[in-house]
């Protein structure tokens, strides 16, 4: 789940990053606009995925890290 989550969230961001550079929104050009079904499906599982995502800020890292 941790790993489906992080790829949704990184699509959103990829997608926000072609809105921000080109003023192209990519999922909204996919699915016929950014009120169709299709996108509002898409942008609302980025909303959820990134939500998931902020649980990793808390999280213990599990390797230890090496004394430089």
């Amino acid at each position: 789940m941790n790993k489906f989550a992080l790829a949704i969230a990184i699509i959103g961001g990829l997608n926000w990053g072609l809105i921000g550079l080109f003023r192209f929104d990519l999922v909204a050009w996919i699915f016929g606009g950014s009120t169709a079904l299709g996108s509002r499906i898409v942008y609302a599982l980025v909303g959820l995925a990134a939500l998931w995502c902020i649980g990793f800020l808390f999280q213990r890292d599990p390797a230890p890290r090496m004394a430089e």
